[in-house]
């Protein structure tokens, strides 16, 4: 437990045929770290971002990759687009760069591709959506990758598995650094029943991981 005082940044990144749930899931209950937290959507440039085609939702980004500002954790969803930008170098390579500044590391569901195609994950421990599972591990051999968990914390990279563990990791998170009696009061504020075993994972049965 961190219990730090200052005011922390956190970059949540958004690209096209980004998974709802796996980017705003987590932001609902970082975002009631007002007083701790800012938060601030990036993208490949500033304004309107299309999540997953199912949704006919768009975000927002405030502001481009390139002008990005110093952050302390970066939040990075899943969703098919993944797919692209594992290909895109340039994504990659600020990737890489951001993450050596920027002292958490998050991704939810297929965001952990990117993390790996970054190299990111090399040698670490990490999880990511069951469903998908044969398909995103087979982009990155080198990584650990923990078949049954709901999310897993190798330190400075933290993984969730599939679109809702989010929420559970983003509450561990903030236990870890602010303390469980401030997750307890953002817990309940969202009227959330949390998933507080990270090794909490039925869906790697149903999809015969396990």
């Amino acid at each position: 437990m961190d219990m730090r005082e200052g005011k922390m940044t956190l970059g949540a990144v958004m690209f096209d045929q980004y998974e709802l749930l796996d980017f705003y899931g987590p932001l609902q209950l970082f975002g009631g770290m007002r007083n701790e937290l800012e938060i601030i959507t990036l993208a490949e440039r500033e304004g309107a971002v299309t999540a997953s085609s199912a949704s006919q939702v768009q975000g927002y980004a405030d502001c481009s990759f390139k002008d990005c500002p110093k952050l302390d954790i970066i939040l990075v969803p899943g969703g098919f687009g993944t797919r692209a930008m594992a290909k895109d170098e340039g994504f990659l390579h600020w990737l890489r760069t951001k993450a050596e500044e920027t002292e958490i590391v998050a991704s939810v569901c297929t965001g952990a591709l990117l993390l790996a195609c970054a190299g990111l994950l090399d040698g670490r421990r990490a999880t990511t959506n069951k469903l998908c599972w044969a398909e995103i591990t087979g982009y990155a051999p080198r990584v650990n990758w923990m078949r049954q968990a709901r999310w897993v914390d190798d330190g400075k990279f933290v993984t969730a598995s599939g679109v809702s563990a989010g929420m559970d990791m983003a509450l561990a998170l903030i236990e870890r650094i602010w303390g469980a009696e401030r997750r307890e009061q953002i817990r309940i504020g969202a009227e959330y029943d949390w998933h507080s075993d990270p090794n909490w994972d039925p869906f790697a049965k149903v999809h015969g991981l396990v």
